[in-house]
């Protein structure tokens, strides 16, 4: 079953998120996942979440999401994305739990 990566990003640095995005990517790919989403107009239907900027990504599981958000290589992003912009991410494992 394929893992997800699911944020909200509410950037307040763009030109410091902007050194995020540039490398983020190669993290990504390194543990077999993609972008299905990064960023784009989002529409609320119903509900009080208010989202920002919205990126979802695919892995091949939940354990290779996981090992993506938890690596050595994604951790120093994670902190550069941290000083960069407010942000909520959730992990989610495909189908029934």
């Amino acid at each position: 079953m394929k893992g997800y990566v699911i944020a909200s990003v509410e950037v307040q640095d763009p030109a410091l998120y902007e050194t995020y995005r540039s490398q983020v990517l190669a993290t990504v790919e390194k543990h077999g996942g993609r972008f299905v989403v990064r960023g784009g107009r989002v529409e609320q239907k119903e509900g009080a979440w208010r989202p920002g900027r919205i990126v979802v990504l695919e892995f091949p599981s939940f354990a290779a999401a996981r090992g993506w958000y938890e690596s050595p290589d994604y951790t120093p992003l994670a902190a550069l994305r941290g000083r960069a912009a407010r942000t909520d991410i959730l992990l989610i494992a495909e189908g029934a739990p």
